[in-house]
């Protein structure tokens, strides 16, 4: 089994994904979405957090072989951050959505160098958005970014617009086909739902309208 297929099989085993596509969850952009992503849940299954954790690792090693440290994406790839950074030996920090409004006001927290090397660690993108915040506060900070590597990605076209004008390498473990591949293998949704599931990730903004 590939690693795409076995990461979507984790994230349905261990229900860290949920799929409804007749009772469709809402972004908080507003879109409709038939699915739920939240892969903190991974980091209660030991075997699957530690599959994740040196698949993530082997990648960024294929990748990123000149990184310095890891920065996780607060909150769901702080602990994935730590993990991988502690495997592969490397110094670690995490970035939040914005400064502190008390203490030192810190949106970075750890120590970082200027000219460092650095690989964002993020556990889902979907637009982009958020996790190129991180990027751009990283960056204003005087560190290079050389990438960003996630546990999963929707594939939506606007987060790789998004990628491509940030000029940012983005690299993921397991997309969004392959989690419906291996639900539909393991009847986790009806044969039905299964065209409804892919219209959604063609045009996600237009779906359940």
């Amino acid at each position: 089994m590939t690693t795409a297929r076995k990461i979507a099989n984790i994230l349905l085993e261990t229900e860290a994904v949920k799929l409804s596509p007749n009772a469709p969850f809402t972004w908080s952009s507003g879109w409709k979405s038939p699915i739920y992503c939240d892969n903190r849940i991974t980091l209660s299954d030991v075997e699957g957090r530690t599959f994740i954790k040196k698949a993530l690792a082997k990648a960024i090693r294929k990748h990123f072989p000149e990184v310095e440290l890891i920065a996780g994406v607060a909150t769901a790839g702080i602990a994935q951050g730590v993990l991988v950074a502690d495997y592969l030996k490397l110094p670690s920090a995490y970035v939040r959505p914005k400064p502190k409004e008390h203490g030192m006001g810190n949106q970075i927290e750890g120590k970082i160098l200027p000219g460092q090397k650095v690989v964002v660690l993020e556990d889902l993108v979907s637009t982009g958005g958020s996790s190129l915040k991180a990027v751009e506060a990283l960056r204003a900070a005087g560190v290079e970014v050389i990438g960003m590597i996630a546990v999963f990605t929707y594939g939506l076209r606007i987060a790789g617009e998004n990628f491509r004008e940030a000029e940012l390498p983005l690299i993921t473990l397991s997309n969004y086909n392959f989690l419906i591949d291996e639900a539909q293998k393991q009847n986790y949704v009806q044969e039905a739902d299964i065209e409804s599931l892919k219209k959604w990730r063609r045009s996600p903004a237009k779906w359940g309208k």
